[in-house]
């Protein structure tokens, strides 16, 4: 059966917010080094800045917990790239990708979670999202090493420092 996704690794969703979460998905954002264009966050000091100018998801970890019955979608972590089509545990600090036809992202760190979240968790245990506690299940921050514009199916390529 198919999803009507595209048969490569691509954004699923651009998510931006004026501050906390949820973020709002929109049709397309701009990118730089200073982070997505109409996105803000509530806590500079924990969120934000040239190492965690972007936040990245994966669209499959999203729809697992889901699956477990919690009220996570696309954007509610404050995600800015809902990403879809990769193998999550492969996107991992020192890993580079390239999104669409310009932008350019370098893993820098795994997310903290944020208690914010609680709210989307049957059960209130925001720590899934933790990469101590369950690793591969993780957030991750990317500083941004070339700007542009990103949209909803845009391929996403991962490239190991091995390549």
């Amino acid at each position: 059966m198919n999803s009507g996704r595209p048969p490569y690794p691509h954004i699923h969703q651009v998510s931006v917010s004026d501050g906390g979460v949820p973020k709002q998905p929109v049709l397309e954002a701009r990118v730089s080094r200073l982070g997505v264009e109409g996105d803000r966050q509530r806590n500079v000091k924990l969120h934000g800045g040239p190492d965690r100018a972007v936040c990245l998801f994966s669209l499959e970890v999203i729809e697992q917990l889901r699956q477990a019955g919690h009220s996570i979608e696309p954007g509610f972590s404050g995600e800015n790239l809902t990403l879809t089509g990769l193998d999550w545990k492969l996107v991992r600090p020192g890993v580079r990708l390239t999104v669409g036809p310009d932008v350019e992202l370098e893993v820098m760190s795994y997310t903290s979670p944020c208690r914010h979240n609680a709210q989307w968790f049957h059960d209130g245990d925001y720590q899934r999202l933790s990469q101590k506690k369950q690793p591969g299940w993780s957030r991750v921050y990317a500083k941004v090493l070339k700007d542009g514009v990103v949209r909803p199916g845009d391929q996403v390529n991962v490239q190991t420092k091995a390549d």
